[in-house]
């Protein structure tokens, strides 16, 4: 059982960087890797793309909520990051693994209410990643908040769909 939506902030959640001040544009590609103006690496934490790739194939809509000061920059680096696909899939632009991007400045309450508004989805049935504790602020809304001071890995992503089912299961009863 997975919530309807899952999102995800990106700097210091999906990668190890911010990308408003750890990189400079344009970001490229360098052989497999990605890289900015001066050779930064720009990568997923290494679980990343299997977890997005277990969201694709369960039917979960996948969100990006980040307050970045370099939304295009973001964007950029979700279009060239690539993501490889299963036995009978090519690999894809990370980017076209994502049904709504939240990408810019501002309170991730608002980011929330944009992906309520366009979805319909319930608060209860979302579940966001974030690595920053002052973004809880969402649990006000209704939805399951996981902290993820260290980025997101495959066991962080198990905690936070399990939190996220527990209270489920709380509030069913």
């Amino acid at each position: 059982m997975f919530p309807k939506l899952v999102a995800f902030d990106l700097d210091y959640t999906l990668w190890n960087l911010w990308i408003d001040t750890h990189v400079t544009g344009p970001l490229r590609k360098s052989g497999d890797a990605v890289v900015d103006a001066h050779g930064v690496p720009v990568e997923f934490y290494s679980d990343v793309p299997d977890i997005l790739r277990r969201l694709r194939g369960q039917g979960v809509l996948i969100a990006a909520c980040s307050r970045t000061h370099a939304p295009p920059m973001a964007r950029q680096a979700l279009q060239l990051l690539r993501v490889p696909g299963n036995d009978d899939e090519a690999e894809k632009p990370a980017i076209e693994l994502f049904d709504d991007l939240q990408i810019y400045p501002g309170s991730k309450l608002t980011h929330f209410r944009a992906l309520h508004a366009k979805t319909g989805i319930p608060y209860k049935q979302m579940l966001f990643f974030d690595d920053e504790p002052r973004n809880r602020e969402v649990e006000k809304l209704g939805v399951v908040f996981h902290l993820t001071p260290t980025g997101v890995d495959n066991a962080t992503f198990d905690a936070g769909v399990e939190a996220w089912k527990k209270r489920i299961s709380k509030s069913a009863a």
